[in-house]
């Protein structure tokens, strides 16, 4: 009995540091030129690397010697692609977190203190804090998420010239300024028609899109921003899928103080998609928006807060298609 008592301490033993090892969760702080390692669950310090071939090859070594199988990375705008492509490249499970999410973590954990290593090490945390619910992204969206952000930028380009245009009397300047808003309006142009062929090119993605598409009211531009920047949509819940594209009222109120709802969180750019669109769709182009509009502001709503309201039906009757598959009906 004695001996086999003690080759069972021995396995659980083995098992249990086993256990503890597949349990490490490592986190990477990145910037334009350099990347920050650390791992929770052990002693090991931080380690830092050129934001380099070689230098992410060291960091993917480091996480696989010590039994990292998840990592969690924060979003930098766009210096962290490269790294998440090799470390899933390796077969690592990568959560990409929005800084926000990390942010009220730290508050959480009252956790002040800021350098890169202890950003790493705090997004280690994080990423073990948020358990095994791990994302499943689809390797053909960041591509083109970041087109579309590209396009967005023209958009926002060109506004700032049209804004100009009322403040200049030089004939020759405001010329110049027309120009270089034909050339940004023809290079968006062209922008867009290539980001819809690649769309077009994949059955499936093709499929989301003209379910989207069939949502009277809900453009070109909005539906290739819910397609690709919400990926999500069609497994969600109506208040989820509100709370995700930022279009759901969340009630303030602590004692007997109670404040206004507002909307607030959410991604950003794929509410401004929204909004734009329900402006358009709620004067004229859906009717049961027409008709949600006109019965929000007679009864006093402000227009802002009647747009929302449009947008974030946009966004119901979006998830509607898609987990149903079927296109848009009036009376969805």
């Amino acid at each position: 009995m004695k001996r086999t008592h003690s080759t069972t301490k021995k396995q659980a033993g083995k098992l249990g540091k086993a256990m503890a090892k597949s349990l490490n969760v490592g986190g990477v702080d990145v910037g334009k030129f350099e990347l920050d390692a650390a791992i929770d669950g052990i002693s090991s310090k931080p380690l830092r690397q050129k934001n380099t071939p070689q230098g992410r090859a060291a960091i993917i070594a480091f996480f696989i010697e010590h039994g990292v199988e998840r990592v969690g990375i924060e979003a930098s705008g766009s210096y962290e692609f490269e790294m998440v492509d090799a470390m899933r490249e390796a077969r690592l499970k990568v959560t990409v977190f929005q800084p926000a999410q990390v942010r009220a973590y730290a508050r959480f954990r009252k956790l002040r203190a800021k350098t890169d290593p202890i950003d790493a090490a705090l997004i280690a945390k994080c990423t073990a804090a948020r358990g095994e619910e791990l994302d499943t992204p689809d390797p053909r969206l960041p591509p083109l998420a970041e087109r579309l952000t590209f396009i967005d930028q023209i958009a926002e380009d060109i506004g700032r010239l049209r804004t100009r245009l009322d403040r200049f009397r030089d004939e020759r300047l405001i010329g110049t300024i027309k120009d270089e808003i034909a050339r940004l309006t023809k290079l968006q142009k062209a922008e867009r028609t290539s980001l819809r062929k690649e769309v077009r090119a994949h059955p499936d993605l093709l499929k989301r899109y003209r379910l989207l598409i069939s949502i009277e009211g809900l453009g070109d531009p909005t539906a290739l921003t819910l397609l690709i920047r919400m990926p999500e949509l069609g497994h969600l819940t109506r208040e989820e899928a509100a709370s995700l594209a930022g279009m759901a009222p969340f009630t303030q109120q602590s004692g007997r103080w109670i404040g206004k709802a507002r909307v607030a969180g959410g991604r950003s750019r794929v509410g401004k998609a929204l909004f734009a669109a329900a402006q358009a769709a709620s004067q004229r182009w859906n009717k049961a928006l027409v008709a949600l509009y006109q019965r929000l502001t007679e009864s006093g709503k402000h227009h802002s807060v009647a747009v929302v309201a449009c947008a974030r039906k946009l966004v119901v009757y979006a998830n509607t298609v898609l987990e149903r598959g079927t296109p848009w009906l009036m009376q969805d």
